[in-house]
Parts: structure tokens; sequence; C-alpha cells
């Protein structure tokens, strides 16, 4: 098996865990609530905040203000996929985000999401 193959196979023996998770400023409390298929785009998160690209201006504001060790990135809730094929995993992210933004209330000087109309 070449090294290319290899790498592949170990790629596609990593195990994908979605969920719900948040970033929360340690300076003021406020947190931002967030779901993902794959919980390994956090990284991705950070970097965008990093790069100032974050979309969420309210937050890459207090980024930049804060840094980034003002911020911490919490795991809330990890979403095990099941294996019926009707399934629908992005279904299921997210109602539990829609459960978690809910409960924490992440509006106005509470944090960063956006109330949905």
């Amino acid at each position: 098996m070449s090294r290319r193959q290899e790498l592949n196979q170990i790629y596609k023996e990593i195990k994908i865990e979605a969920g719900v998770y948040q970033i929360r400023n340690t300076k003021n409390g406020k947190i931002w609530v967030a779901g993902t298929n794959n919980l390994k785009t956090i990284n991705g998160k950070r970097f965008e905040l990093q790069m100032g690209t974050s979309y969420n201006k309210q937050l890459q504001q207090e980024w930049k203000e804060y840094g980034d060790d003002a911020f911490v990135f919490e795991i809330l809730e990890t979403i095990e996929p099941k294996q019926d094929p009707f399934y629908d995993l992005k279904d299921a992210v997210s109602k539990r985000e829609a459960y978690w933004i809910e409960r924490l209330e992440p509006f106005g000087e509470k944090g960063y999401n956006v109330v949905k109309k």
C-alpha cells in the first residue's frame, strides 16, 4: 500500500462527530452557540476569527478587542448518528442547536446569536 493510500484509509476511519458547541467570552460572559455536522470544524471557526473574516460582526469585534485568549470553545453536546437510512443528521443537529439556543438565550447582552424570525 502506498503512503497516499495509507493516509486515505486513515482519513476514512476517522470518526466524525456532530454536535453543538459554544464560543464563550471569558471577559463578559457572552456566548455564541452553533451546531455542526463535524465538530472538527471548530478549528475553522477559530481560524476565521483569527483572520478577521467571521460573518458574526459583534463576535469578531470583541475577538479583536479582547484577543483570542479571552475566548474558550466548549462542546455542549455530541450527537451520535443513527444507523437508520432515513435518519437526517443535519435535521438532528439543527434541532439540538435550537434546543441549546432556547435554553441559553445567547442574545443581546448574553450573547452573539441573532433571534431568528
